[in-house]
């Protein structure tokens, strides 16, 4: 069905009468002489502060030898037009201020709420998503952020991101949950770290001990690494694998884990790698230094340390990680992490990790 094209800026009558006006030299209080009419009257047409009504089209069309349907006509019409533009604007408006508070398009991407353009249907889709009943408790969730002041990540995404890791933790089947079996817990994990493909074995030991898990993608400017949510009674843990590195998963999700342990109750978003981050304080630095208490004991790393420094052989670190029952990769990884080795040298050991845990991850 063919649809009249509507101008896209509308043009009111006052306009036309001004154009009248000056082709005939006269002024507005003179077109209000002739017309017997207010002076202030006319002003308020020529403004669009007033609408024209039948008796003064008719004396429109007396003054200017026009119909009086050309002037109710332009009116109407005038009027039709600003209200299809408000609407537009008022809409505009509304999808504005719903990508302040969610990153909409990389939702739709990642297939978290329907790829739609009805601005009631999309907001319904976002409401849905966030689980709450109007914008303004958009975001829902309360968190502590650690991540580098220089590359001011955006709130919104970081948001939908942990939405999306509480979504997902929400449909998933988890036993119970028992704080007591935490070092029970952490032992199994630990129990894969010397061989890579046993990192496809963490998943089950985490949620068959009641703590979700979940991989999402870090949305862009967010720079996540991980995060350790309470979710329903349950801890979860979300990691993004923004660096696919044996090194950085197991360190990341020690460095989660250590918030559940050492009960910290709150939901943290976690940047841990990256040149600009620093160390972390207060829970972030008891939750750094307990991870890596975990993957190497302290004293004993220091000391391999001491002999090596400076002259790190592929040798010594493959005997050093096989004694610690480690992957060679974390070792080097604690010691890029501590700039004992520059981030360039040993990568080969730096395995990937993600094909281990495809079936994990929340595709888009």
């Amino acid at each position: 069905m063919n649809e009249k094209i509507r101008p896209a800026r509308a043009v009111s009558p006052g306009r036309i009468i001004i154009r009248e006006l000056e082709a005939r030299g006269w002024s507005q209080q003179d077109l209000a002489e002739i017309m017997g009419r207010p002076e202030q009257m006319i002003s308020e047409i020529v403004h669009a502060k007033k609408q024209i009504s039948p008796e003064t089209a008719w004396q429109l069309a007396k003054a200017f030898g026009t119909t009086p349907e050309f002037w109710l006509n332009l009116e109407m019409n005038y009027q039709l037009t600003k209200s299809a533009i408000e609407d537009k604007e008022r809409e505009i408006e509304r999808r504005s201020k719903l990508f302040d508070v969610a990153p909409i398009i990389e939702m739709k991407r990642r297939g978290w709420i329907h790829p739609i353009k009805n601005q009631d249907n999309l907001e319904r889709e976002v409401l849905g998503f966030y689980r709450v009943q109007n914008m303004e408790q958009i975001p829902n969730l309360q968190f502590s952020a650690r991540m580098s002041k220089d590359r001011g990540p955006e709130d919104r995404s970081l948001n939908a991101w942990a939405r999306r890791v509480e979504q997902i933790a929400e449909n998933q089947h988890s036993k119970p949950y028992l704080q007591e079996n935490m070092m029970s817990v952490v032992d199994r994990i630990l129990a894969c770290t010397e061989n890579s493909a046993d990192i496809s074995k963490v998943p089950s030991i985490l949620t068959n001990n009641g703590i979700h898990f979940a991989i999402v993608p870090h949305l862009p400017r967010t720079f996540l690494d991980g995060a350790a949510l309470w979710v329903g009674g349950h801890p979860a843990i979300g990691l993004t694998l923004r660096y696919d590195r044996i090194d950085a998963f197991w360190f990341t999700l020690l460095h989660e884990l250590a918030h559940i342990d050492l009960h910290h109750e709150r939901n943290y978003l976690d940047q841990i790698y990256g040149e600009e981050i620093d160390r972390g304080e207060g829970d972030e630095l008891e939750a750094n230094q307990t991870a890596a208490r975990w993957l190497l004991t302290e004293d004993t790393f220091q000391d391999f340390i001491d002999v090596n420094k400076l002259r790190y052989s592929r040798k010594a670190i493959e005997q050093f990680a096989h004694e610690q029952r480690r992957h060679p990769g974390i070792v080097i990884g604690q010691l890029m992490f501590r700039k004992e080795l520059k981030y360039s040298h040993l990568r080969e050991y730096l395995v990937k990790v993600r094909p281990m845990l495809a079936p994990w991850e929340d595709k888009a």
